[in-house]
C-alpha cells in the first residue's frame, strides 16, 4: 500500500508537544506512509484570531492549503483545532466563489493561488479510511491488551458534525463517536467507555477562565480513572497539554488525586507497533509513562 500526504504540523506539535511530531512520524514510517513536511505553513489561528479578524483567517489557512496543492498531496492534520480551521477555510472558500476571489487577490501578493483542488482530513481518518483498521492491526506486534485505554476525543474533530460529515467518510456522531475506540480495538487495546470522552477539554477557555479549564480537565480524567483506564489517549495536542501538563491544577479543583498518563494518539499506536519509547518522545510526557 502507497500513500503519501502533505502533514500540516501546525504549531503546537513543532514547539509545545514535540512528541507528536516524532512520534506521528515514526508511525508513518512503521506503516509505509510518506509525509511531506509542509514547512513554510503557519499557524492556522487557533480559533482566537477568528475572532478578531475573519477575512485574516481565512487568508492564512488558504495561504498553508496552497502548499499542498502546489505538491498535489492530500492534505493531513495532527491537531484538531488546525482540522478545525483548515477545514472551515476549505468549505467556506468552495462554496462561496465571491469569498474565494477576495482571498485569492491578497494571496497574489505572495505568488500563491487557492484552487480547493486537495482534502484535508485528520490523520486519524486517514488511517481509518485510506489505510484501514484491518490494515493497522496486522501490524500490531505488540497487542495492547492489558491496558484500560480511555478515548479523549476533544471537541474540533468531531465538531460541528456538518463540517466533519463534509470531510470524513466515517461520518460518526458528535454525541457518540467510534473512531478512537474501533482503533484501540483494532490495537487489541481495551477501550474504557466513560461519559466525558467527547467533552471539551477547557482549553480555548485557559487564559479567560483557568478554574473552569482545569475543572473539565479534572472531570474528564477523574471520569477515566473512576472506569478503571491505565491511561489516556487523545488525537488533540491542546488537549493532551491541558490533560497531561496540568493534572496537578486540575486535581486541585476537583479536589481528588490524578495521576492518569495521557499519550498522544501516534503514540499509542506506535506502542502497538513496536516503536521505541525514544522513537514516540515519551520523556517528553509529563505525567509518567511508565505504567504504559
Amino acid at each position: 500500500m502507497s500513500l503519501k500526504y502533505a502533514l500540516y504540523t501546525g504549531c503546537t506539535a513543532r514547539e509545545s508537544t514535540p512528541e507528536l511530531l516524532k512520534s506521528t512520524m515514526a508511525v508513518a514510517e512503521k506503516l509505509g506512509i510518506e509525509l511531506v513536511l509542509l514547512d513554510e505553513a503557519s499557524c492556522c489561528g487557533a480559533s482566537h484570531l477568528q475572532d478578531f479578524d475573519d477575512f485574516l483567517s481565512l487568508v492564512l489557512n488558504a495561504r498553508n492549503i496552497c502548499y499542498a496543492e502546489k505538491l498535489e498531496l492530500p492534505m493531513i492534520t495532527i491537531c484538531n483545532t488546525c482540522q478545525l480551521n483548515t477545514a472551515l477555510t476549505k468549505k467556506r472558500l468552495d462554496e462561496n466563489p465571491e469569498l474565494k476571489e477576495r482571498v485569492n487577490e491578497k494571496l497574489g501578493e505572495v505568488g500563491l493561488e487557492y484552487r480547493g483542488t486537495v482534502s484535508v482530513r485528520h490523520f486519524l481518518y486517514a488511517l481509518i479510511e485510506d489505510y484501514g483498521l484491518e490494515n493497522i492491526k496486522k501490524k500490531v506486534t505488540r497487542p495492547l491488551s492489558t491496558i484500560n485505554i480511555a478515548p479523549f476525543y476533544g471537541c474540533h474533530n468531531i465538531r460541528p458534525s456538518e463540517l466533519h460529515h463534509h470531510f470524513n467518510r466515517t461520518k460518526e456522531s458528535p454525541y457518540m463517536p467510534t473512531s478512537l475506540d474501533d482503533l484501540i480495538e483494532a490495537l487489541e487495546g481495551n477501550s474504557v467507555d466513560y461519559e466525558h470522552k467527547n467533552r471539551c477539554c477547557g482549553f480555548h477557555v485557559d487564559l479567560q477562565a483557568p478554574k473552569t479549564a482545569n475543572r473539565l480537565s479534572g472531570n474528564a480524567l477523574v471520569d477515566a480513572i473512576d472506569n478503571n483506564a491505565d491511561v489516556m489517549v487523545t488525537p488533540c495536542p491542546l488537549c493532551h497539554l491541558n490533560l497531561d501538563v496540568k493534572q496537578h491544577a486540575a486535581a486541585k479543583e476537583v479536589g481528588r488525586e490524578i495521576n492518569l498518563p495521557v499519550l498522544h494518539l501516534p503514540q499509542l499506536i506506535g506502542l502497538a507497533l513496536g516503536c521505541t519509547p525514544e522513537e514516540l518522545g515519551l520523556n517528553h510526557n509529563v505525567t509518567d509513562v511508565t505504567l504504559v
